[in-house]
């Protein structure tokens, strides 16, 4: 959490009169370097929402995932991301006793046979300022198909005094039909509504931490 502390820090630093405004550090002026990034858990989340009955979209969450990324700022398209997350930490709000269980079972994400599902780039396409489309594979239930998610870099740094490491930051929006990767159960009849919803909709959150700051030669 060390943006929070950055934060908490500089207020209570401002508070007691400690430094000027003018004085709270901040990031560096030195641009975003390209490298291997890791991604922070503590400032990720991967929500998916699907049709219940028609009356609402679902919402649930898994909360264990790990991503490594390639980045490069100064040329997007070259970067890349893999992702993998495990199917039994699906969580949902308020969900009932056993339901969180019965969704990561046979009927469902059948995570004791496939334990892993994955997300790996196959291309990246510049799509405008900040913009970008992600093409690459799902991994669910044992199936490999393509999805495509719409992202958008949100900025970040390349150091900073309370955090060695850079930082950067982006929002992933993606959509796949559970029924290609032979997750049918519950679907609604054709031409009713009644049922869970084939369509998935996913959104990411996400920073990563990247490279520290080079030291330069003498």
């Amino acid at each position: 959490m060390r943006t929070a502390a950055l934060l908490a820090t500089s207020a209570l630093l401002l508070a007691t009169g400690a430094v000027r405004a003018d004085e709270v550090p901040t990031a560096s002026n030195a641009p975003v370097p390209a490298g291997a990034y890791t991604v922070d858990k503590a400032h990720t989340s991967l929500l998916f929402r699907v049709s219940h009955l028609g009356f609402s979209n679902y919402t649930g969450r898994f909360t264990r995932l790990d991503a490594n990324l390639q980045f490069d700022p100064a040329n997007v398209a070259t970067s890349r991301v893999d992702v993998s997350i495990d199917p039994r930490s699906i969580e949902a709000d308020n969900a009932p006793a056993g339901f969180l269980q019965t969704l990561a079972g046979k009927d469902w994400l059948d995570a004791e046979r496939f334990p892993e599902m994955t997300f790996r780039t196959r291309s990246v396409q510049v799509t405008g300022p900040g913009t970008f489309r992600v093409n690459g594979e799902l991994t669910l239930h044992g199936i490999t198909k393509p999805l495509t998610l719409d992202a958008r870099y949100n900025g970040g740094y390349a150091s900073h005094p309370y955090d060695p490491h850079a930082r950067v930051g982006f929002s992933a929006q993606g959509k796949f039909k559970r029924s290609d990767f032979g997750l049918s159960y519950g679907t609604p009849a054709p031409g009713t509504s009644f049922g869970v919803g084939d369509e998935v909709a996913v959104t990411l959150e996400s920073e990563f931490s990247g490279p520290p700051p080079r030291v330069a030669s003498r």
